[in-house]
């Protein structure tokens, strides 16, 4: 079996999830192919049965804007030529797929049968997809490929509600987590080179600072939380919002107890020395830095949305409060904070989840079955 992926190299989960994916694909012997703008950040050094192929875009003086779509069509038409590809996984509906189903359509007057899976990762779906100029594409792209996939029960019942698709159009397969690159340790030495006192709790935040991720609130709940408990904040990422959420911290003096550590290629490090991981997020198809915040034994404080109540378990592995309810996250990560037994408690039980539902052993299965079945037609 030969696969190509398809996905944003960024900062993004739909692009972690697909590198490391491909990742445990190539370690199973499997080769994988990857077709993307960049090299994603997760792909690091060599490794088994994994190829890059860099789409071009491109820019001339007749186009407003440098051509993507059409170029990456182009690159998968050669790279399935060449490699013998004998399916292409997008990860992110728009225009993944719809480039992956030109090439599979220029393909077949070769005579060459290409399968394409796409993945539904969140926005795609919930706001891109829905968009009036990109909604009857979305949904066509969704119901031409051979097989789809969602990340969580609620984007599936999401995207059949909003697109009229029938259920059994869409395969859900969670979101997964390596439990031995994310698992517990100690090392006081990172808190020292963060320069926060071994006594000091720290709070963390990682996301893309888009606006639905709602970083400022995040702030606004620390200021409430320092004022009770010795504390830190960690910014982890950079996005459109960064400049707001810093121009707010100088606004109310924290630059002291707030630190921002800007996009790192993986978290598990910082999240090491972390207590509480809070995620403010209007929606949250899955909620991937909980998983693996959990499997670092880490409690979750978030807004109860999207398919984050899929993967916390609240008052067990975290809690879950209101959307925009600040007070109530607030209290919640005092609690934590000032109960270490509790916070130890839900730590132990994030990782036991972790590994129950959302190992990457179990969810690879899960891909690499749902693969034979699309390959032999069923």
């Amino acid at each position: 079996m030969k696969i190509g992926i398809v996905c944003y190299p960024g900062y993004g989960g739909s692009g972690v999830v697909a590198a490391e994916l491909g990742k445990a694909l190539g370690q199973k012997g499997i080769e994988v192919h990857f077709i993307c703008l960049e090299r994603p950040f997760r792909l690091e050094g060599i490794l088994p049965g994994i190829y890059y192929h860099e789409v071009e875009p491109v820019d001339y003086p007749l186009f407003k804007f440098p051509l993507y779509y059409l170029p990456l069509a182009g690159k998968i038409i050669e790279v399935v030529r060449t490699y013998h590809i004998d399916l292409i996984h997008t990860h992110y509906a728009i225009p993944h797929t719809v480039a992956a189903l030109m090439a599979k359509e220029i393909l077949s007057s070769e005579g060459k049968e290409l399968k394409v899976i796409t993945t539904l990762h969140g926005t795609d779906v919930t706001l891109v997809g829905q968009r009036r100029e990109l909604f009857d594409v979305t949904r066509w792209s969704i119901l031409k490929s051979d097989g789809v996939t969602a990340v969580s029960e609620y984007l599936k019942n999401v995207t059949c509600e909003i697109f009229a698709i029938s259920p059994r159009t869409i395969e859900v397969i969670y979101n997964f987590v390596d439990l031995d690159e994310y698992r517990p340790k100690t090392d006081e030495s990172l808190k020292e080179k963060l320069g926060v006192p071994e006594k000091q709790k720290v709070i963390i935040h990682i996301s893309n600072f888009r606006p639905v991720k709602r970083a400022l609130d995040v702030l606004e709940i620390f200021s409430k939380v320092q004022t009770e408990v010795d504390s830190v904040l960690v910014y982890v990422g950079e996005g459109p919002d960064t400049g707001k959420v810093l121009n707010e911290v100088q606004k109310k003096n924290l630059t002291n107890k707030v630190k921002f550590l800007g996009k790192m290629p993986k978290v598990s490090d910082v999240l090491s020395i972390s207590d509480v991981l809070l995620i403010t997020s209007e929606t949250e198809s899955f909620g991937l830095v909980a998983l693996e915040a959990m499997a670092m034994e880490v409690p979750v404080v978030a807004y109860r949305v999207g398919g984050l109540p899929e993967v916390v378990v609240d008052g067990q592995t975290g809690y879950l409060v209101d959307y925009l309810d600040l007070e109530k996250a607030a209290e919640a990560v005092v609690k934590l904070l000032k109960e270490p037994w509790l916070k130890r408690d839900f730590g132990r039980w994030g990782r036991i989840r972790a590994k129950e539902r959302f190992s990457k052993e179990k969810q690879v299965i899960n891909y690499l079955n749902y693969y034979e079945k699309i390959l032999k037609g069923l």
